[in-house]
């Protein structure tokens, strides 16, 4: 048995939020507050941009976690990975566009260098990245392979309230009032309208929302005016 520390089941989290690109997609370098071990959700673009934010914080980046793969998530991993070392964590249904971008229709304005994935990930498994214990959802719908990364919350002394709330990197499933196109390839909207039930259900109304793209939400403010969260 490993005499190494287990990840705590909440914890409070410092979030950069970098919009990187030619359409601003949202990146995140994340780490428990304290910490010089990091991760990064999402590197989209701009490699030199993330490293540069993490020397200023004084951390190391330890891992890569990609909700998805479509091309304004992934374009910087594989630069990322090179100068970190890092290990790459994603869908297993959505590695294999990592690994050969060139055979799937990404779209994007420049080809993606592949990566390799060190950790192929299904929804349902509760993981340990750089110190944070996170919950990994399957939330397909915008993508086949979307992947929803939840940190648990830090509860007050009552229990029912958060000193430090959970927070869920939904990449491009929910925004700030809409959600994720489904006109897209391999896309489906029926496929995500049961997604947002899930999350419904899942996520306490206090948790943190990061998305791909605009701006930090709550579960409880999109439930109250995204029109396609209200019942």
């Amino acid at each position: 048995m490993s005499d190494a520390p287990r990840a705590a089941a909440g914890a409070i989290l410092e979030v950069d939020a970098l919009s990187l690109g030619p359409i601003g997609t949202n990146c995140y370098l994340v780490r428990e507050a304290g910490s010089d071990r990091a991760l990064v959700v999402d590197p989209g673009a701009q490699a030199a941009d993330i490293l540069e934010v993490a020397r200023d914080r004084r951390v190391t980046i330890e891992a890569i976690l990609v909700t998805h793969c479509h091309w304004d998530h992934i374009g910087a991993v594989a630069e990322l990975k090179r100068e970190t070392g890092a290990a790459v964590w994603m869908s297993s249904t959505e590695a294999p566009v990592l690994a050969d971008p060139e055979q799937f229709p990404l779209g994007g304005p420049e080809p993606i260098e592949p990566a390799t994935v060190e950790h192929q990930l299904d929804g349902g498994e509760r993981i340990e990245v750089a110190g944070l214990a996170i919950d990994v959802l399957a939330t397909p719908g915008h993508s086949p392979g979307h992947l929803t990364f939840l940190v648990d919350g830090v509860r007050d002394a009552s229990g029912d309230g958060y000193d430090s709330p959970p927070v869920a990197f939904v990449g491009d499933v929910i925004f700030q009032g809409s959600v994720g196109r489904t006109d897209l390839p391999f896309a489906d909207g029926d496929t995500l309208a049961a997604t947002l039930e899930l999350l419904r259900t899942r996520l306490d109304p206090a948790t943190v929302l990061c998305s791909g793209h605009g701006g930090i939400t709550t579960m409880q403010a999109e439930l109250a005016s995204n029109p396609f969260l209200r019942r």
